[in-house]
């Protein structure tokens, strides 16, 4: 019996991660032996590519890997290929980041390290012991992440920013109102990320796949030249929306997009499509 349940078990899993294979083919067309092996290649292949990217130069993560002493660093491991991956085009300019979560005060020191003297680092805390990190490129912002009140008066004194890293109280609330206040403060071409997005049924989750609706709403206009679809206001201003584990990474709009196209290009085309209006 138990036996049983483990196959079902082992084929419902592999259909939800890899819907590419049907519940039929995997009770009928193949053994769960079969399925299973599937599976366990398809996670070696997935474990391949973690290790490669690890063997690529990632210099945030061979400082994290080389720093044993001094103000402490904490961070998931898998974060720093997506930290490299949206923030490298930062490297060597001049511009503003914001950190949410100081504690120890180590990412304050690894960020300037990475980005260069042109990174001016504005780190917000609830402990007032955090002031301490402050230096001549570091500004420390003692407050309450969940205060509409609060951004409203870091903007006033900050005004705009270029990132925005999350990594502060991690509840649902605290990064909603984080998101909902500082979004638009975010510079065109800017990146905001949040971390540590936990727990199933998570209310920032739902929050944020509001905007990815948004971003994928569609208004179309068909002629013979292709589809277009005006731009609304979440389509103007982000340009991406991407989810990893634990974490939300939005980058915003280098110049606004008024309305979105797919044009026709070439002269032969099949007559079973011809919707044209």
């Amino acid at each position: 019996m138990l036996k049983a349940i483990s196959s079902i078990f082992k084929i419902l899993k592999t259909a939800i991660l890899f819907p590419e294979i049907t519940l039929r083919d995997l009770v009928v067309g193949r053994t769960v032996r079969q399925s299973t092996d599937y599976f366990s290649n398809a996670l070696n292949l997935q474990s391949s590519d973690s290790y490669e990217s690890k063997s690529q130069a990632n210099p945030l993560r061979e400082y994290f890997e080389a720093h044993h002493e001094g103000r402490g660093i904490w961070k998931w491991d898998h974060y720093f290929d997506m930290y490299h991956r949206h923030l490298s085009k930062f490297v060597g300019t001049d511009f503003k980041l914001v950190e949410i979560g100081i504690y120890s005060g180590g990412s304050l020191e690894m960020w300037r390290n990475y980005f260069g003297p042109g990174c001016h680092v504005y780190g917000v805390d609830i402990e007032n012991a955090c002031k301490a990190y402050e230096s001549e490129k570091v500004s420390v912002f003692i407050g309450d992440q969940e205060s509409p009140e609060f951004w409203r008066n870091f903007k006033a004194n900050v005004g705009t920013v270029d990132i925005l890293i999350d990594d502060g109280g991690h509840t649902p609330e605290q990064q909603t109102v984080t998101l909902n206040e500082m979004l638009e403060a975010i510079r065109p071409g800017g990146v905001y990320i949040c971390e540590d997005i936990h727990g199933h049924r998570n209310s920032f989750i739902n929050y944020a796949v509001g905007l990815v609706h948004a971003l994928n709403f569609a208004d179309h206009s068909t002629s013979e030249e292709g589809i277009s679809s005006p731009a609304n206001e979440v389509q103007s201003t982000i340009y991406s929306i991407t989810f990893y584990p634990y974490a939300l990474v939005i980058e915003k709009m280098a110049f606004p997009r008024y309305e979105l196209r797919a044009p026709r290009h070439g002269t032969q085309w099949q007559p079973f499509y011809s919707n044209f209006s």
